[in-house]
């Protein structure tokens, strides 16, 4: 039995994102204007602090990067209700705004042509909204956090979650210095148990500690799982931006088939530098489809390439995204929805502490400030909008615009979905004829690149001699090799997964699997066709470096 140091807090935040980081920043405010009206006998109550909670920190922060920002990534443009709520005077505080969308357009590719929308559709309006990178912004949260007197715990994953029955009591946190077999290293480590009178969850999309909530306490009884995509992405510098400053495009149609959802985008960012990507979705059918790949011919197309001209790139990352909307809460979807949801976290815990109740009945008043809030308002209308993307684009298009002309209203019931990795069909069901050949070609030098230099320009890093990472029940491979032609080569945007194969008969011989190319995005935890691939933290502090995503 490992010995475990025990720390105590009131509040643990797991996840240093930015509805983490926003929550913890709003609740320590709260706690600090209670505190000082205590002081000042305007308030009858007691103060809030370490002495009266009897813990070690009133609130607390965990990250399992090694530094704030280092895991976020995202498009990003956000709106900027949510943050002026937060930090009322973010511009003059220097939050890392890129700019401030002025003009955006709205393409559809073909294979080699790209046709400009006459308007932008209602639902992609985004004048006057914020272009930020999601790193560098939660780089910023952080030190407004830590000048509020609170510090995030980085190099810290939450490994298990911790149970008096089933009240959550807090979380146990990785070890470090363990032997691949999991023995023990000279250098050995064990995690402590954090222990807290409330654990927040905001890990971000498919959390491993999420995951064993959901499970153990049917926190997604009657409702969808939740809908994925893979977002796959990098900015690159000019010596002079193709773009204007505040400009934004998206595209849709080409390098997506008319049975895939998705679509990319190309946003201008300060300091001569664009970010694109391409966001696919996981519910496709086709097994051979490959996130990186569609990203490099999006990057190829003709519109894109003369984009890029004279460009380099700076960084790479990739994330899943979650879709699902309102019928699969009480995952939340969009950054300044993230933010929103921590300052209302942070608003029902601070009447919790300052009540000494964190009841059941208490702790509900957050889903009911949630329903009444615009997270809901917002996300109600379009509620089945993933959902009737399964038809296919041009059906999508047609069903999502009666939906947006009748406010919502069509279609009348919910659609029920099932997990994105059932939707996988398999490749005789797709290929009768058989399974056309594959290969893509990188050229590695101006446009397209392979998935190991994209990870090397993501920055990614892992203590090789460690546990796997990637639980894998290798048991479904050979199976998996002829009934889906092993997907996970394609699908996971890192080369994380490698199939080897006889030379002579390309007949499936071992999966291999490089868990130090791994940069977290978790797309392998979600549509392994047969839910045989189970993401957990490695060590804390591995994973990408990303910059500016």
């Amino acid at each position: 039995m490992i010995e475990r140091d025990t720390m105590k807090a009131g509040v643990v935040f797991v996840g240093g994102g930015p509805a983490g980081l926003s929550g913890a920043l709003h609740l320590t405010n709260l706690i600090a204007r209670h505190n000082t009206a205590v002081a000042k006998g305007e308030n009858p109550g007691q103060p809030i602090t370490e002495q009266t909670l009897g813990v070690d920190m009133v609130v607390a922060v965990i990250e399992k990067a090694a530094n704030l920002g280092d895991h976020s990534c995202s498009g990003a443009v956000i709106e900027p209700k949510a943050l002026a709520e937060l930090i009322p005077d973010y511009k003059d505080k220097g939050a890392p705004i890129e700019g401030e969308v002025k003009s955006e357009g709205v393409y559809f590719f073909t294979r080699k042509r790209a046709f400009r929308f006459p308007m932008v559709p209602p639902q992609m309006n985004n004048h006057g909204n914020l272009i930020v990178s999601l790193g560098k912004l939660v780089k910023w949260l952080g030190r407004q956090l830590a000048a509020a007197g609170v510090d995030a715990l980085t190099t810290f994953a939450a490994q298990e979650v911790l149970y008096e029955g089933n009240r959550v009591i807090g979380v146990q946190l990785g070890d470090k210095g363990r032997n691949p077999d999991g023995t023990p290293k000279g250098i050995f480590e064990a995690g402590p148990n954090l222990l807290a009178k409330c654990t927040v969850f905001c890990e971000g999309p498919r959390g491993s500690c999420t995951k064993q909530l959901v499970k153990k306490l049917g926190l997604d009884d009657g409702r969808n799982p939740q809908a994925y995509a893979t977002g796959v992405k990098e900015v690159w510098e000019f010596e002079k931006s193709p773009l204007p400053n505040g400009r934004i495009i998206h595209t849709m149609g080409y390098p997506m088939d008319s049975h895939t959802f998705g679509g990319s985008f190309v946003y201008a960012l300060s300091g001569n530098q664009i970010a694109l990507g391409v966001i696919t979705g996981l519910d496709y059918h086709d097994p051979l489809i490959d996130p990186h790949v569609l990203f490099c011919k999006f990057k190829q197309h003709p519109f894109v390439r003369k984009l890029l001209e004279g460009g380099k790139v700076v960084s790479y990352g990739a994330k899943t995204i979650p879709e699902g909307g309102y019928y699969s809460m009480p995952k939340l979807k969009g950054v300044h929805y993230a933010i929103k949801s921590g300052i209302l976290a942070a608003e029902t815990l601070f009447e919790s502490l300052s009540k000494s109740d964190f009841s059941p009945t208490q702790l509900a008043k957050y889903e009911t400030a949630v329903e009444s809030s615009y997270i809901v308002k917002d996300l109600y209308p379009p509620r089945n909008f993933r959902a009737l993307m399964k038809s296919g684009l041009y059906g999508g298009m047609l069903h999502a615009g009666l939906m947006t002309i009748t406010g919502g209203r069509y279609p009348l019931d919910k659609i029920v979905i099932d997990e994105d990795h059932k939707d996988m069909r398999k490749l005789l069901d797709v290929y009768p004829s058989g399974a056309p050949a594959t290969i893509f070609k990188y050229d590695n030098q101006g446009i397209a690149f392979d998935k190991l230099t994209d990870v090397y320009n993501s920055g990614t890093r892992h203590e090789e001699r460690q546990p796997c990472h990637l639980q894998v029940d290798t048991s479904y491979c050979e199976r998996c090799a002829e009934e889906y032609g092993n997907p996970c080569e394609k699908f996971c945007p890192a080369n994380v997964y490698v199939v080897e194969r006889d030379e002579a008969t390309g007949k499936f011989q071992k999966l291999r699997i490089d868990f130090s190319n791994c940069v977290h995005c978790k797309t392998c935890d979600i549509e392994d066709p047969y839910g045989a691939i189970n993401w957990v933290p490695p060590e804390g502090g591995g994973g990408p470096l990303y910059k500016n995503l």
